[in-house]
């Protein structure tokens, strides 16, 4: 068994439009910088080193809740030191508790001489989503562990998709310098939507995902709509409408909600397109 290792976790765009809790894509930056230690004491122990807040309880942490889940899995006793260095921002809506989940069940497996593969620690990472959202979802956790665009198939069983994308698709993301709690955006969303929109959802999902594979970057455009979750949060992001046609303007293909909010995301036709919309 090793002792230590240390892991760069990306940021991640969950929904992706009409994609809600089951599209989600990894992006580089920023991310969490995590150090993991194995230690001879009773419970996991957190070091926070970042500004921002952490709960320090293991039972609490997305990061311990997550390994403890793998561990149990595997049939382990061993407890583990996690010290973060550098932290996405809590409540940015670009999978700050995701990072720490993945990380810390993809940097034990390592310690422990992988016995799992990648795709194999995604649902205890999910136990972590669970924990810092109450929503045990996938679609920022699978893309932080597998890399690229994922798709969340189905949940029960999990089936995870990979999906390439186009060589010259750039993702801007604008953070409104505001914080939502993801179970309070969560729970404003109605349990059920009328057949048409669902429909209208389906066929804007289902053309997002072909324009990726096709490198079809007006397919991309015109299937990058969500009609039912964005509609009802969008209100919670002041001048979020303004932010999006702004973007539009600017050159992006389009653009949505990142998760939960308040960060916006924009999907563009190379990078050049990407700095324009980045631009104030």
């Amino acid at each position: 068994m090793k002792k230590s290792v240390t892991i760069f976790s990306p940021s991640s765009v969950a929904n992706v439009g009409p994609g809600f809790d089951i599209m989600g894509f990894a992006i580089s930056d920023p991310g969490d910088k995590i150090i993991i230690d194995a230690i001879q004491e009773s419970e996991h122990r957190i070091v926070n080193k970042t500004s921002f807040y952490l709960p320090p309880d293991p039972d609490k942490n997305s990061a311990t809740v997550s390994l403890s889940a793998f561990l149990k899995h595997i049939g382990s006793k061993q407890k583990f030191r996690i010290t973060f260095i550098e932290k996405i921002q809590p409540g940015s809506g670009i999978g700050s508790s995701a990072a720490s989940s993945a990380a810390s069940v993809f940097g034990v497996n390592w310690i422990l001489n992988e016995p799992l593969t990648r795709k194999q620690l995604v649902p205890f990472a999910m136990e972590g989503e669970r924990a810092a959202s109450g929503s045990a979802h996938a679609d920022n956790v699978a893309p932080v562990l597998l890399g690229g665009f994922v798709l969340i198939r189905s949940y029960n069983p999990l089936d995870l998709i990979e999906i390439p994308s186009p060589t010259d698709l750039y993702c801007t993301v604008i953070h409104p310098g505001i914080e939502l709690d993801t179970k309070e955006s969560r729970m404003i969303l109605k349990g059920n939507v009328p057949l048409k929109l669902a429909i209208t959802q389906a066929g804007n999902a289902a053309g997002l995902i072909t324009g990726l594979l096709r490198s079809d970057y007006e397919l991309i455009r015109n299937s990058l709509h969500d009609v039912i979750a964005e509609p009802a949060r969008s209100f919670l992001i002041p001048g979020f409408d303004k932010l999006k046609e702004v973007s539009l303007k600017a050159g992006a293909l389009g653009s949505s909600i990142s998760g939960s909010g308040p960060s916006v995301f924009s999907l563009c036709k190379g990078r050049k397109s990407a700095v324009a919309v980045a631009k104030p």
